[in-house]
């Protein structure tokens, strides 16, 4: 592996910095310690934890310096898996948000000589070798722009500003595509990445494996408001035999009725825009919890892709070869999809024509992330990360599902081949959209 780039580091990391403020710009004072999430940690906590992520990673950690505020980083240390919510008085006192800001101040210079002046990679250091702390570093902090982006979302429109420049969400075209399959024809789809392929991958990318994959048919889009709207309207919500049970369980006890982004409004159904409420675009991908994805496969006589399903679709190529992108090895760049937040909203299918795979299939990455049926878990041969060890090995329960591509809101060099999302199946905030398999032409095989 080539050596560290600094200067690259360097700014990569005010990038994440920068933007990291200007989504906290959105926040006045009086809503900094609202919980738009119930299950996520107030507002506030990330603005600290962020910087502190930082530190204890690359100067603690990494270089085994001391703490910029040891009591502070200890506050922010680690966020909330979206399944355990916190007890109820058991929060610390969180400082002020005057407090946090100036820490974070102090925290980013910090981390900012330790990239310039200190050894940021070490064979002779676990957490220092191929720079693995560094990138660890550099990496979360976009991870958590799109948990950011989630929780704004559920804020009151009165509980946040607009923001300068803010993007008008983009309608796009007044209907949707007409639904379409598309063959894949069998061959082998490689998940994951070799340790010697990547410059930085997180744990549960690794190691490579090859999968044997039969011919199926996917869709040649996700799954549009306009199709989705059909499910609802057919009563899709209410079929009992549509769902397993724990999605039956959660539609009856959290009372579902509807996707997590669409409200009642008029004259119909309205799009829960970041910033205004919108007529239901009939064209954008519909955005869906797992549970609801799964029941309207059902519906269709369809499934969800396994992982391996989705990596043949999306890399896979008539040659035999696989590819970096679903539109070969040209590096992810604004004509390919809607990622790395040139949006707050998705757009039309189909949108990005110079994103399509060799099959045909648009939007495999962008626009939505895409639920898998794959339970999340490590790769044969999964070791957890020096930097990291919790990063995934807290979620092999077999109650999390991987997710592929990337959705408006994740950052460009987070769109890599062995790169793997994943949610509980009924967490219903994510930026998800799903697109259905069958097993081949004709087939209505549910697995």
């Amino acid at each position: 592996m080539a050596a560290i780039d600094r200067e690259a580091a360097l700014e990569r990391f005010r990038r994440n910095r920068s933007r990291s403020g200007e989504l906290f710009s959105l926040i006045p004072d009086e809503a900094w310690l609202d919980r738009p999430i119930a299950l996520r940690n107030p507002i506030g906590f990330y603005e600290g934890h962020l910087p502190a992520f930082n530190v204890l990673t690359l100067w603690i950690r990494a270089m085994g310096e001391r703490g910029v505020d040891p009591a502070l980083e200890k506050i922010f240390e680690r966020g909330i898996d979206p399944e355990v919510a916190p007890v109820p008085g058991a929060e610390p006192s969180w400082p002020s948000r005057a407090r946090t800001i100036d820490y974070a101040r102090r925290a980013d210079a910090t981390v900012e000589r330790a990239i310039l002046e200190r050894p940021v990679e070490r064979e002779d250091n676990p957490l220092l070798r191929g720079g693995l702390a560094l990138y660890t570093m550099l990496e979360h902090e976009p991870m958590h722009h799109e948990t950011l982006h989630y929780m704004w979302r559920r804020l009151p429109y009165d509980r946040k500003l607009p923001g300068d420049g803010a993007p008008a969400p983009v309608p796009g075209p007044p209907e949707a595509p007409r639904p379409r399959m598309v063959r894949v024809p069998p061959g082998v789809a490689t998940l994951g990445a070799g340790r010697d392929e990547i410059a930085f991958g997180w744990d549960n990318e690794f190691p490579r494996r090859a999968v044997s994959v039969p011919e199926f048919e996917i869709g040649e889009h996700d799954v549009t408001n306009a199709e989705f709207l059909e499910f609802v309207e057919a009563g899709g919500y209410r079929r009992e035999e549509l769902w397993d049970a724990d999605g039956l369980e959660w539609v009856r006890s959290a009372r579902v009725s509807s996707p997590p982004f669409w409200v009642r409004g008029d004259r119909g159904w309205d799009w829960l825009g970041m910033f205004e409420r919108i007529p239901l675009p009939p064209a954008w991908p519909a955005w869906v919890s797992h549970a609801e994805a799964s029941a309207f496969a059902r519906w269709r006589g369809a499934r969800l892709p396994s992982e391996a399903e989705f990596h043949r679709a999306a890399f896979g190529d008539p040659s035999g070869r696989e590819r970096a992108f679903p539109w070969g090895d040209a590096p992810a760049d604004e004509t390919r999809g809607n990622f790395d937040f040139r949006h707050w909203e998705p757009v039309a299918v189909g949108s990005f024509p110079q994103g399509v795979s060799a099959w045909g299939i648009h939007d495999l990455v962008g626009n939505g992330w895409e639920w898998t049926s794959t339970v999340f878990e490590g790769f044969p041969g999964f070791e957890p990360m020096a930097s990291y060890p919790q990063y995934s090995a807290d979620f092999f329960d077999g109650k999390h599902y991987v997710m592929k591509g990337a959705s408006p809101v994740t950052a460009r060099e987070l769109v890599r081949r062995s790169f793997r999302n994943w949610f509980r199946p009924t967490y219903p905030h994510v930026y998800a959209s799903f697109r259905l398999v069958r097993n081949k032409a004709g087939d209505g095989d549910v697995r």
